[in-house]
């Protein structure tokens, strides 16, 4: 599951919906809602995501928090290291082997970690 496939079904949930009630009215499959929910999909578009904020009437803060949500829930990560020192490329390489293995406080750690690198990209 990522982070936005978990939001929209905690969002979902809150306002009693059904998979098959929101993909009707938002136009889309309830398997599409599903893949989603599952981080079976990749992200989203940005149609998508104001078709579901307007389904829920979400704006603002919790509007931006559904797009950052969104933008950082790609299942499927490539991490290019081309032309970088040889040790980035065992950390991405490392990371990939074992990432299903990691403790979830390492996560954390790690997550903190790098939220408060610069980021430049």
């Amino acid at each position: 599951m990522t982070p936005f496939g978990e939001a929209l079904r905690d969002l979902r949930r809150q306002k009693g919906v059904s998979q098959q009630q929101m993909a009707a009215a938002i136009g889309v499959s309830a398997a599409y809602l599903s893949a989603l929910e599952h981080g079976r999909r990749g992200r989203p578009s940005f149609d998508f995501l104001q078709r579901v904020c307007g389904y829920f009437n979400i704006i603002w803060d919790e509007a931006d928090e559904l797009f950052r949500l969104a933008e950082g829930s790609d299942p499927r990560v490539t991490v290019d290291t081309a032309g970088l020192p040889p040790r980035y490329t065992a950390l991405a390489n490392a990371l990939a082997r074992n990432i299903r293995h990691l403790e979830p406080d390492v996560v954390e750690d790690m997550l903190k970690l790098l939220e408060k690198a610069p980021n430049r990209g």
